[in-house]
């Protein structure tokens, strides 16, 4: 028995979606420019929109994590975890 030829490529479709990380990576481009402005913007930080922008880096992260099987990918993704967790630490000393 042969395997249906367009079975095989909706799979192939499917999986090809679902480890395409460029939507995260946009994404995350956009939080770090929010980031960006908080710290360097005329007006104090606040402290919530912090908070909310680095769980925001969190959830992309994590999503390009359960995307990728790519050492270098993998790799990458435990050092930006790594330094979400510092700026979370940061974050809670601004009010």
């Amino acid at each position: 028995m042969e395997p249906d030829e367009n079975r095989l490529l909706q799979e192939i479709a499917f999986l090809v979606d679902r480890s395409d990380i460029n939507e995260e990576i946009v994404r995350l481009g956009s939080h770090l420019g929010q980031i960006q402005a908080l710290l360097t913007g005329s007006k104090p930080a606040d402290g919530r929109r912090f908070d909310f922008l680095i769980q925001e880096l969190h959830r992309e992260v994590n999503t390009i994590g359960s995307k990728t099987t790519d050492l270098e990918t993998v790799q990458a993704v435990v050092r930006m975890k790594s330094e979400i967790g510092k700026l979370k630490e940061q974050a809670q000393n601004i009010e």
